[in-house]
């Protein structure tokens, strides 16, 4: 009996090092994988889809950004981090909404042409794009089901297979219209958030 017992804890010893390794080495892939489909989605006339051995698996992407890390590291934590913080009230739709603005800047002119970049933009002078990034509270996400559902919607909106729900939009906005609405074209209403696209011209 104390054999068996030695035996089971010996066995959960060596599986547990090797499942927390197999999880880093599936955040490595994962990371490695989004630089590149990141590359190649901020080009303006890029494929239409990665081939298959270029996605990111769902594993891989479950791997990266724990609860609880506070590190902002990579395309994929900074796309699961916007939509977690701006949308995970708003259900899939609201979530997949933000998904692709955050993407459709990142193929625009006149935006970073990295996912963190783009979350990233106006901090320097106080004036974020997206709210959460400078707000000053801490940014690690906090709730597990919501942020699962985050990172598979960055993973899908990487790998391009997330349709445009927001019609090419660039910019939204929650409750009373800002004074920049007026200077663009409203696409969609998705739960609480307003979407918008140039009328014709450049980003401002």
């Amino acid at each position: 009996m104390r054999q068996s017992w030695a035996l089971c804890l010996t066995m959960g010893l060596l599986v547990g090092p090797a499942t927390a390794a197999d999880q880093a080495e599936q955040a490595d892939v994962a990371k490695s994988k989004a630089g590149v489909l990141e590359e190649k989605a901020s080009a303006k006339d890029g494929p239409a889809r990665p081939a298959p051995a270029e996605t990111i698996s769902k594993a891989e992407a479950q791997a990266v950004d724990p609860i609880g890390e506070e590190l902002l590291d990579g395309a994929v934590t900074c796309l699961a981090r916007t939509i977690y913080w701006e949308a995970k009230g708003e259900g899939v739709a609201g979530m997949q909404a933000v998904a692709n603005v955050v993407m459709n800047r990142l193929r625009h002119t006149g935006f970073p042409k990295t996912i963190c970049g783009v979350v990233m933009q106006g901090h320097e002078q106080g004036a974020c794009q997206f709210s959460w990034w400078c707000d000053g509270k801490r940014d690690n996400a906090e709730e597990q089901v919501p942020y699962t559902l985050a990172k598979e919607i960055a993973r899908k909106a990487l790998n391009r297979q997330l349709a445009d729900r927001t019609d090419g939009a660039l910019y939204y906005h929650q409750g009373v219209p800002p004074s920049w609405a007026e200077q663009y074209l409203k696409t969609v209403q998705i739960g609480g958030h307003l979407f918008y696209k140039p009328a014709g011209g450049e980003a401002k």
